[in-house]
């Protein structure tokens, strides 16, 4: 199922626990700094944690929806960042929409959850073999710790294979 045979290492250098940090130090410090962190990824799921803290609140108690946002598109992103990653050729990514719905006030810690790895890895190879850009909607689902829905999020992610330089 790999778009590319360097998902292995792109696990483990996501899992490791201090080159992650120097990633999102590096990449995303807003990611960093508000304690957005992934818990879980494979092939073919990606979940995302998001702290509510002071870094991540607004003033109506509950988790601000930038940072909600920054969770759901990082477990997205982090799937789309492995079927790309180290492949020939090579490959760009970019969010061209997103769309958010929200349910309930998020007042602790939600985890955001995307399983289109699958899609996510088919839709990077169409691009390769059609030298096309391809686009795909990509659902992350927010819960709380009691699993009720807090907010989902659907961002279309465009791969296009880069020019030659």
């Amino acid at each position: 199922m790999p778009a590319n045979n360097f998902s292995n290492q792109f696990l483990k250098l996501i899992n490791h626990p201090v080159k992650y940090r120097i990633f999102l130090l590096t990449q995303l410090p807003a990611a960093f700094f508000s304690g957005v962190r992934i818990k879980e990824i494979s092939e073919t799921k990606c979940s995302v944690s998001v702290p509510f803290k002071w870094l991540t609140r607004n003033p109506f108690r509950s988790t601000y929806f930038a940072s909600l946002a920054m969770a759901a598109e990082l477990s997205t992103g982090a799937l789309a960042m492995m079927h790309i990653y180290k492949s020939k050729p090579a490959l760009s990514m970019l969010i061209t929409s997103m769309r958010a719905d929200y349910f309930k006030k998020a007042t602790g810690k939600t985890v955001f959850l995307c399983e289109q790895g699958k899609q996510i890895c088919d839709a990077v190879q169409q691009a390769i073999l059609d030298n096309e850009p391809k686009n795909i909607p990509v659902k992350s689902v927010g819960r709380n710790k009691d699993g009720e829905i807090v907010a989902e999020f659907i961002f279309t992610w465009s791969f296009k294979v880069k020019a030659n330089r």
